[in-house]
């Protein structure tokens, strides 16, 4: 079998366990959300404040983080309150929908109505595997330049949602937010792009309620429309009086 064969075996694998997996937690009430970006993006930092209003604000949250080594970020989200499991990967850049599928199996608290996965730092990788998520967030930092689009545009062309973070430090690395805007326009076009600061709080509030709206339930059916009145026949004899 060659490399191309075997690569495309093995991503339709994770395609298959990934739709089983969403299938069973949508089932569950659960909405999945995976978060990729570069190491140092601010991910982990951004991902505590979110993990910390849905708890405030009593939404049944839960996240899994994934690492190459240590269990540091999950000891740094597990202060939001909210349950936290890492996964070490020994080495592995990405997490699949197995891993994600074996670490939930007896953890995740029932009822739990939004799961944040953190995936491994790295925009390779990762963009190539489905976790079951609804929703997948690329993040990127004014610290990385403005045309990382450009250079990782798999990544980016499978965003459902773009987060930009650290702004508060956009003037300090005199990043060009209008040339990052147009250089994710290039690859993704459409797709919405929330700047963000997990110090200040800028946009935070308008992103965690594009997240909650993936936890809103549906919309009850309209109901039948009334059957119509029929028409009433002219008396056959008064008509012509």
């Amino acid at each position: 079998m060659s490399i191309v064969a075997l690569r495309t075996a093995v991503l339709a694998k994770n395609d298959d366990l990934a739709a089983a997996l969403r299938a069973d937690l949508a089932a569950a009430g659960t909405v999945v959300i995976n978060l990729l970006s570069s190491p140092g993006s601010g991910k982990t930092a951004l991902l505590e404040v979110l993990l910390t209003r849905c708890v405030e604000a009593g939404v049944p949250v839960a996240a899994l983080t994934g690492d190459l080594a240590t269990e540091n970020d999950a000891k740094r989200l597990a202060r939001s309150g909210a349950p936290v499991r890492q996964v070490v990967t020994d080495g592995l850049c990405h997490l699949e929908a197995d891993l994600v599928r074996d670490h939930l199996a007896g953890w995740l608290p029932d009822g739990t109505r939004l799961l944040f996965v953190e995936n491994v730092g790295n925009l390779v990788c990762p963009a190539s595997y489905d976790l079951g998520e609804s929703l997948r967030i690329v993040l990127a930092s004014v610290t990385e330049g403005e045309d990382k689009p450009e250079k990782y545009p798999t990544a980016y062309r499978w965003a459902d949602l773009v987060v930009l973070t650290k702004v508060d430090l956009a003037g300090a690395c005199d990043f060009d937010e209008q040339a990052f805007l147009d250089s994710v326009t290039g690859v993704r076009p459409g797709v919405e792009v929330i700047p963000t600061s997990a110090r200040t709080g800028q946009g935070l509030d308008a992103l965690l309620a594009r997240v909650l709206e993936l936890t809103a339930p549906p919309a009850p059916p309209a109901p039948p429309a009334p059957p119509a009145t029929p028409a009433t026949a002219p008396d056959p004899v008064s008509w012509r009086n």
